[in-house]
């Protein structure tokens, strides 16, 4: 009978012990659970914080643009007009007034016939090329000591002097051979791609707005100039892509932004008579 008693009693102890253990597993997935919640919790709150920031911040889908090579390496020549062309030909369209008299532009005559008219009185082509048929001056820019000073009544330079190397040398024959109060129409690369093996171009150059002030300055002392910046972000991510005038609306083409300087022109005036 004894035995049986503590038999009894031992079970009994065994079962007693069982249910503390059963308690004790008990407390500890409730914590388990009570954790997870929390970090589910903070997760959500987490992904509601990033979403928001997204938001905020705007989500880029680099599309087309996530590549190493561009879309065109002619400067958009293949795909229709330039970027560039765009600026460089509303410069020049605001001052044609300046075109008349006798015109001096390099490598053709392009802009003078398309906005001098009948203003102007000679028309003249200056090309270091020799083989250029169009040139009726062959010289260099840095010397061009062959072209007579005070000749000409207007100058169109556009996109030339950031090829040569001494382009100071070439502002101060471009400022000997204007005439007093003559006016040099010039314009200059600022954001772009500086080479182009297809086309055989080679940059030596690519200008700001204070670099062209500063080499205006020194060029032209006591001159009147006027120095502008043209293009924005857009436009200048479009145009290192080679893409094409077509291709960007005229309201982001027109768009400003001094900090994205894709084209630079410059209008100056010799000091003398009428200036």
């Amino acid at each position: 009978m004894r035995r049986y008693v503590d038999g009894a009693r031992g079970g009994l102890g065994r079962l007693l012990g069982g249910n503390e253990q059963i308690r004790l597993l008990q407390e500890e997935l409730t914590e388990e659970r009570e954790k997870v919640e929390r970090l589910t919790e903070q997760n959500r709150r987490l992904k509601r914080r990033s979403q928001g920031s997204a938001r905020r911040l705007g989500n880029v889908r680099f599309g087309d643009l996530r590549r190493l090579e561009p879309i065109s390496r002619e400067f958009g020549l293949d795909r229709g007009r330039p970027i560039d062309r765009y600026y460089i030909e509303g410069f020049v369209a605001r001052n044609a007034e300046d075109i008349g008299g006798r015109v001096l532009e390099i490598k053709d005559s392009g802009f003078t016939r398309k906005y001098g008219g009948e203003r102007v009185t000679e028309s003249d082509v200056l090309d270091v090329d020799e083989n250029n048929r169009r040139a009726t001056i062959v010289a260099d820019l840095t010397r061009a000591d062959n072209v007579p000073s005070d000749t000409f009544d207007c100058i169109i330079c556009t996109q030339t002097l950031h090829f040569i190397y001494d382009i100071g040398s070439a502002v101060r024959t471009l400022l000997r051979i204007l005439k007093p109060g003559g006016t040099l129409l010039a314009t200059f690369p600022g954001i772009g791609q500086t080479s182009c093996q297809r086309l055989d171009e080679r940059y030596c150059w690519a200008l700001s707005t204070l670099a062209a002030g500063r080499l205006f300055e020194e060029a032209f002392p006591g001159a009147n100039f006027e120095i502008e910046a043209h293009g924005n972000v857009l436009a200048a991510v479009a145009f290192l892509e080679g893409l094409a005038v077509r291709e960007l609306s005229k309201e982001e083409l027109d768009h400003h932004d001094p900090d994205y300087e894709l084209l630079i022109s410059v209008r100056a005036i010799k000091p003398g008579d009428g200036s």
